[in-house]
């Protein structure tokens, strides 16, 4: 499957139907330790204001993701979810961050956006180091960096509205490669995306979500089961400035701003996949 060819580019970063069953013996501090690292003070206040809009707790208990695991975030951007992650991982895991190239060759995307968000990144892990254990970062960024690690070494790898950057440079099949080969056997894929009506342009920033599950398939990933957690009844998807109309964005600025409050964040697919 091939996902549009497109003209333009638009980079974005930022983030209940299944519960995997486990014993509580198997990992008791599971809850805790999540509902700790979701509450923290550590966390920027404007940051956990999304939490309504966003469920991480919700969200990171349906991917099943453990304090012991070795977690790698595809494009963390601003850290809006590596500020949950990193510190939940601290102890006994870790958290890698798929991060921008912080120093491309190219003197124009050095000065670019992409750049001075990697480096803010980047300073951010290494001004918290306390709080967040063996935390680092690996450069991610298609088509010149793809490799996240070793493979096979990564026990889930998680990306949070994403997948249209990718798509609309036709970028997304070689990242589910990679992702596919860091994973373990049995490892998790989990995906957060700006959901599509059929046939919508991608150009929207909203993505199709059978179209996705069959190029993961495509890819060897087993798909495991959908969430609605993050689904969004009120987004109509029809929006003058696609995804971005909508808040956190709001591209429009101040036109029509209470309306697009009153929406707010847009309906969202939640996918798991396990690889074979």
């Amino acid at each position: 499957m091939k996902i549009n060819t497109l003209a333009a580019s638009l980079i974005f970063t930022g983030m209940f139907s299944l519960t995997v069953s486990s014993t509580a013996s198997a990992q008791p501090d599971n809850g805790l330790a999540l509902d700790n690292a979701v509450n923290s003070d550590f966390r920027q206040g404007k940051n956990t204001a999304r939490d309504l809009e966003r469920h991480p707790k919700e969200t990171l208990n349906f991917f099943g993701i453990k304090p012991t695991d070795t977690v790698i975030e595809l494009w963390p951007g601003g850290g809006w979810y590596a500020e949950i992650l990193a510190p939940y991982l601290a102890d006994k895991g870790r958290y890698i961050g798929g991060n921008f190239d912080t120093n491309p060759e190219d003197e124009k995307q050095r000065n670019g956006y992409r750049a001075k968000v990697g480096k803010k990144f980047e300073q951010w892990l290494d001004q918290n180091k306390a709080q967040l254990g063996q935390a680092s970062s690996v450069t991610f960024d298609p088509p010149n960096s793809y490799k996240l690690g070793k493979d096979n070494s990564a026990d889930v790898v998680v990306t949070f509205r994403n997948l249209h950057n990718w798509a609309m440079k036709d970028y997304l099949e070689p990242v589910f490669g990679a992702v596919y080969k860091v994973l373990k056997p049995g490892g998790t894929f989990g995906v957060v995306e700006h959901r599509a009506e059929p046939g919508m342009d991608v150009r929207t920033g909203y993505m199709d979500q059978t179209q996705i599950i069959k190029l993961a398939e495509k890819m060897g990933f087993v798909f495991v089961a959908s969430s609605e957690v993050n689904a969004n009844a009120k987004d109509t998807k029809d929006h003058p400035k696609g995804v971005w109309t909508l808040p956190p964005r709001l591209a429009l600025g101040d036109q029509d701003k209470e309306k697009y409050l009153s929406i707010g964040e847009s309906d969202r697919m939640t996918l798991k996949f396990t690889k074979k």
